[in-house]
């Protein structure tokens, strides 16, 4: 039996994502299918539907519910949907993939990891740095000690985003604001490679909306190691990420969450730098990984756990908190 998608909301990130999943090579030989579409819209679900030739559409979420056939679904809604669009899925059998942030709060996705383990249904973070090759590479290399330890973690993530109050970006209503849009890939990063900090310093600065449009964070390790993290949506940035060690340093080039290319200086080795070529944006890989764990009957990934998406929720409310970055 083919493994059937179904696409929770039809904006930039669900295009984005399709046009990555009708890569996989299951699609051609009909393991994998895309099978429907639902949005708030019901001619948004219908442009959607016309356009990738997905056999069923939805004007409504909960149209989802009525195909008993649906194995997974991805959550691209706003932020503030991200929790009940995944319980309305994982409360009626549906695996899912649901977009970063994974909720609103630490709260929420509690509540959704009890949910999924207690029904034993499939719940992954849609984190696709973490199954990008050239993230891979550099955590591979740092394991083998080709840096030695890591004494530091730099990453910043920019860009002038043009002001649109009534979009998502600087909507506080539709949680909107730098650090939990573009925030959220600095400070994974740093977990991904330090862990969980001993201590979490954070300052934004606010615009006319309400939201943090800047927002900077300070991580400190028990070790030693520290991460130097910022985010901004009113200045275009590097968006480069640089892991340095006591032997050497690794730059994850622009942009580093989803990088094509990595720099490794290793002791008195001359610079090297290893690429990544593809032809996707980058999200066949944990769309490859979803639909891996179903197939091995799994219920949550072994690469990026739920465990994982729960400490770094943790740590974007503890970023908000100290920053003082509030939502309804």
């Amino acid at each position: 039996m083919p493994i059937r998608w179904g696409i929770l909301g039809a904006g930039r990130i669900a295009h984005k994502f399709i046009q990555d999943l009708l890569t996989l090579p299951g699609i051609a030989t009909g393991e994998v299918e895309l099978y429907a579409v639902a949005s708030s819209s019901a001619e948004r679900a219908a442009e959607f539907a016309a356009q990738y030739g997905i056999p069923h559409q939805f004007g409504t979420y909960d149209g989802l519910l009525t195909l008993p056939d649906l194995d997974v679904v991805y959550v691209a809604t706003p932020h503030v949907q991200h929790h009940e669009n995944a319980l309305m899925c994982l409360n009626n059998g549906i695996a899912v993939l649901g977009e970063k942030p994974f909720a609103m709060n630490v709260a929420q996705v509690r509540e959704m990891v009890d949910i999924a383990r207690s029904r034993k249904v499939f719940l992954m973070e849609a984190l696709w740095s973490r199954f990008i090759p050239g993230i891979v590479a550099a955590l591979e290399l740092i394991e083998s000690g080709a840096i030695g330890k890591v004494t530091m973690v730099k990453a910043d993530f920019g860009f002038k985003a043009p002001f649109l109050p009534e979009r998502r970006l600087f909507n506080k209503a539709l949680g909107g604001g730098a650090l939990l849009d573009i925030g959220i890939y600095p400070l994974f990063l740093a977990y991904l490679v330090l862990g969980k900090p001993a201590t979490l310093k954070a300052s934004a600065t606010f615009g006319t909306t309400g939201v943090d449009e800047q927002c900077g964070m300070v991580l400190t390790y028990p070790d030693g190691q520290i991460a130097l993290l910022d985010s901004t949506l009113i200045a275009q940035t590097e968006t480069a990420a640089v892991i340095y060690g006591d032997n050497g340093y690794i730059k994850l080039h622009s942009r580093f969450q989803d990088t094509r290319g990595i720099t490794i200086k290793s002791g008195d080795e001359e610079p090297r730098t290893l690429t990544f070529d593809r032809d996707t944006f980058g999200y066949a890989y944990e769309a490859q990984h979803v639909v891996d764990c179903l197939r091995d009957g799994l219920t949550e990934s072994p690469i990026w756990s739920l465990d994982d998406s729960l400490n770094l929720m943790e740590l974007l409310d503890a970023a908000r908190a100290e920053a003082g970055i509030t939502y309804e």
